[in-house]
């Protein structure tokens, strides 16, 4: 490390990683609960756990977005974080916010809008945190250089804390209440989301490849005016069938249509400056992910989310499983590959150590994302046959249900490799460290894992 202050990174992507791993156990519970509808039906209705399953995908993203840059930040500005004391105070806030949230769902406290499901007070929490970690970053930025990259970040960070106000927003009017829900659900994760990521990954390759940082900006600033092209408007694709004006129907077809070229320009632009640079870098369990970020997030969030976003198409297919599937490959390779690949980057330089437990790293990566791929094929047909035989030939929902359960399986048992993939990267980051060959430093640790 460069800086002595990056070090605060480190409890935040052990917060994260704790919050990552709880959340695939409540996927995994609420995956069970589809092959065997009355699993633990009692003790955890269906509705607590998907809700504690996606706002824990949420809130371990925040909180290693936050790790992220207080990473990245002192590099980039050159010089300290301006407080590591706040940092540490918003995490615990964060932390607490997201865990007071989490033990609510379980007796039924929550305000029931999906992904905003938290009590006003929790709200409150996770937005004081988030102002003082923006005040943080921020002043360290304006006392610091500038640069594309923290720059682009935190312009994504203050737009995704603006939006998030949104959230507080709670008309009676369900039209009007989906309207503005979108603003913080879609306008996050498909839009200001995607400036973060986009910076996030610009920092990699910068790190990695060694391209000249100026070859690098200029991609940067393709990708943030295609991400806020398409993602503002593209929201329509949301508002085909909640009451809004018919209007919305080809503004979204077109917009969200665009939405691919943002993340297929980040294919282009990972791979290609991988070629540019020298491909020598030791740490190559996170260039995998630095590859493999973009590449996935291009399948997930570009083309299955190209495959229903037409209205012609989502009059069928909307609410389906097709929509799962887009969901979850989406999350996985555009912000979850991501942050896995920052950590995997960053952990070797928090524990002074070089590079370690590569092999190890890139067999979670691999099993990882082979099940999700399953996953998201596996979901794709069960969708398909679900809008056939309940959007066209209008059988009972619950019928069709029944004729899903070999994919609900499949879907069960991707999920388990998802959780053995992710156990090797808990490893993997914080298992041992082995010692650093002393001599010559041509080594990389002794006995460690080579990549």
């Amino acid at each position: 490390m460069k800086y002595e202050t990056q070090k605060v990174a480190l409890p935040f992507f052990m917060v994260a990683m704790a919050l990552f791993a709880l959340q695939i156990v409540f996927g995994l519970l609420a995956a069970a609960v589809y092959v065997w509808p009355n699993f633990m039906a009692e003790a955890m209705p269906f509705n607590i756990m998907r809700a504690s399953h996606t706002n824990l995908l949420i809130v371990w993203l925040l909180i290693g977005f936050m790790g992220s840059t207080y990473y990245l930040m002192p590099e980039e500005a050159e010089r300290e974080i301006h407080s590591p004391t706040i940092a540490y105070i918003q995490l615990a806030i964060f932390a607490f916010a997201g865990a007071a949230a989490l033990v609510g769902y379980q007796f039924g406290i929550h305000e029931g809008r999906e992904f905003l499901e938290q009590p006003f007070w929790v709200k409150l929490l996770i937005t004081i945190s988030f102002l003082m970690f923006l005040f943080n970053t921020s002043m360290t930025l304006l006392k610091g250089r500038k640069t594309a990259i923290n720059m682009v970040l935190m312009l994504g960070l203050w737009l995704a804390a603006v939006f998030w106000l949104f959230a507080f927003y709670n008309p009676s009017n369900l039209a009007v209440d989906k309207l503005y829900w979108w603003w913080v659900v879609h306008l996050w994760v498909e839009g200001v989301w995607e400036l973060i990521m986009a910076s996030l990954l610009g920092y990699l390759l910068i790190k990695m490849t060694g391209v000249d940082r100026e070859v690098i900006e200029k991609w940067l600033y393709v990708i943030v005016g295609l991400a806020l092209f398409s993602g503002l408007l593209g929201t329509g694709h949301h508002y085909y069938w909640i009451g809004a004006p018919s209007y919305w129907q080809p503004i979204g077809s077109i917009f969200s249509t665009l939405e691919v070229l943002p993340f297929f320009a980040m294919v282009i632009f990972a791979f290609t400056m991988f070629w540019k640079g020298s491909r020598n870098h030791p740490n190559k369990a996170a260039m995998l992910w630095a590859l493999g970020c973009p590449t996935m997030a291009f399948f997930g969030a570009g083309v299955w989310g190209f495959m229903h976003t037409l209205h012609w198409v989502n009059y069928y297919s909307h609410g389906t499983q097709v929509t799962a599937a887009h969901g979850h490959l989406a999350f996985y390779g555009a912000y979850v590959m991501l942050q896995l690949g920052i950590i995997s980057f960053a952990m070797p330089q928090l524990r002074r150590v070089q590079p370690y437990n590569q092999v190890i790293n890139m067999w979670g990566f691999w099993i990882m994302t082979g099940a999700m791929a399953f996953m998201t094929f596996t979901l794709t047909f069960a969708g398909v046959v679900q809008t056939h035989l309940q959007r066209v030939l209008g059988m009972n929902f619950m019928e069709v249900q029944d004729q899903l359960v070999l994919f609900y399986g499949m879907r069960l048992a991707s999920g388990v490799a998802v959780g053995i993939g992710a156990c090797l990267l808990l490893y993997a980051f914080f298992g041992p460290a082995r010692e650093q060959v002393p001599a010559g430093g041509t080594q990389l640790t002794s006995g460690t894992n080579r990549a």
